[in-house]
């Protein structure tokens, strides 16, 4: 293990309700793997929220910069499962208790995996919380308190 990681939080929200998030830790430096878990609000959330998730963690620099990804999804959750296969090379899935873990390459940049769509919005980030989405779910500016944003609730890490 690394000593010096790095760690993001990152949400998907549709008003003030969080819908989707992830934990992502990444190695300082390119070329290393980033770690991800995923998890969705319990019942029924708007179709996409969990692929907005998967675009905001993999639009991320540091995981863009890495070239492994090893993910954590709930089992069952194909949205989430189907839009990592998208966005990554050589995916094995497989599972573990409640969840299934993915192993997968991360496409260099300059040679983005095909299946992403040109409907994908822009990721906000900030050190402490990424919020993504579309209406629904809305975008919402970054809060936290390692952002340099001021005032909004805190982001927990």
């Amino acid at each position: 293990m690394n000593d010096h990681a790095a760690s993001r939080h990152v949400e998907v929200r549709i008003g003030d309700q969080t819908v989707a998030a992830a934990e992502v830790t990444t190695a300082e430096g390119a070329g290393g793997t980033a770690r991800t878990s995923l998890y969705a609000a319990s019942g029924h959330i708007a179709p996409g929220s969990r692929a907005s998730l998967v675009d905001a963690v993999m639009d991320l620099p540091e995981v863009r910069a890495s070239s492994r990804l090893e993910a954590t999804v709930p089992l069952g959750d194909a949205e989430a499962l189907e839009r990592l296969r998208q966005r990554t090379e050589d995916a094995v899935t497989r599972p573990a208790g409640s969840t299934a873990l993915l192993d997968a390459k991360i496409p260099s940049p300059g040679r983005p995996k095909a299946g992403r769509g040109p409907s994908a919005g822009a990721a906000c980030a900030t050190d402490a919380t990424a919020t993504r989405g579309r209406r629904p779910p809305t975008a919402e500016p970054p809060t936290g308190s390692s952002g340099g944003s001021s005032g909004g609730s805190s982001g927990g890490s």
